[in-house]
């Protein structure tokens, strides 16, 4: 089985999880996702299956875009209400408020990485450096903010934001630090992601749905192709020739204008993501069945 599952990931579950899950109920080797999401978080995790994990690289750099909820008055060692509050007071936080800051944090922006995070330092996950109470510096990274804005509020006075940032954007420490600018302290307290480059969480289907079609042998009719990561893209189709020369890892004369390409065979399989330069094209990743997968 090969190709990309959209998944609607259920509250409770973390992003390995869910490959975990899915990797037995499949019987699929090769299972991975192009960007985490915390275990309170549901929405759009796009899994990739056999061959289309080679993919995972091209998606990792889409855009994302959630709609959260700001919790302020309160901050957690996690950034989000799942955490110990370390500090907590009444707080309202006027619209007007709200708008004098939110612009601080558009466009690209210095994020510093909570610790309550999975990237490593020294071989270790800084949450279980966290777990263990210890806090160790960490470096600020460049983030894009593309859009943020308030959207509403929730009944209980929660601050509903929509947001579209770049890879490696943590959603609560942004909250956490719109609640600094407010004076206030903030914590994120629910968190959606609905869009990960072209995939939409309408086109996503729910764990649960696709645990019970893999049961019953039909989980197939949910998979996408592999190419669907690289919409957009202007396609190529191979001669015979052509296409011997890809399979070969050999580049070959072409007359298209330069940039990338999805590449397909004359009988219509996606071979390749192609790049034309200097008037030749060249194979930047290839998705076809090699003879040691056959066997």
């Amino acid at each position: 089985m090969n190709g990309i599952l959209l998944i609607d990931k259920p509250a409770g579950w973390t992003s390995m999880d869910v490959c975990a899950k899915l990797r037995g109920a499949l019987h699929v080797r090769r299972v991975g996702h192009s960007g985490t999401l915390d275990p309170m978080a549901t929405g759009l995790l796009v899994v990739f299956l056999g061959r289309a994990t080679r993919a995972v690289q091209f998606a990792e750099n889409h855009r994302k875009t959630y709609e959260a909820l700001l919790r302020p008055g309160i901050v957690t060692d996690t950034q989000d209400t799942s955490g110990t509050v370390l500090r907590s007071a009444p707080a309202l936080v006027t619209d007007a408020a709200l708008q004098a800051v939110l612009p601080r944090f558009r466009g690209e922006i210095a994020q510093l990485p909570p610790m309550y995070s999975a990237l490593k330092l020294n071989g270790q996950r800084l949450y279980s450096l966290a777990r263990k109470g210890r806090e160790v510096e960490r470096l600020p990274r460049r983030i894009t903010i593309y859009a943020l804005e308030q959207t509403g509020r929730a009944e209980n006075g929660d601050i509903a934001l929509h947001v579209e940032c770049s890879k490696g954007t943590y959603i609560r420490t942004l909250c956490h630090d719109i609640g600094a600018a407010l004076g206030c302290g903030a914590a994120m307290s629910a968190l959606r992601r609905t869009r990960c480059g072209e995939f939409d969480i309408a086109d996503s289907h729910p764990l649960d749905e696709v645990l019970a079609a893999a049961a019953v042998g039909t989980a197939e009719r949910f998979l996408l192709p592999v190419e669907a990561v690289f919409t957009g893209l202007p396609d190529a189709v191979l001669t015979a020739a052509q296409e011997k020369a890809v399979r070969c890892g050999r580049a070959y004369t072409c007359p298209l204008p330069e940039g990338q390409y999805r590449l397909f065979g004359e009988d219509g399989a996606f071979l390749a993501l192609g790049e034309v330069r200097g008037g030749r094209m060249c194979g930047l990743k290839s998705f076809f069945e090699v003879e040691t997968e056959k066997q």
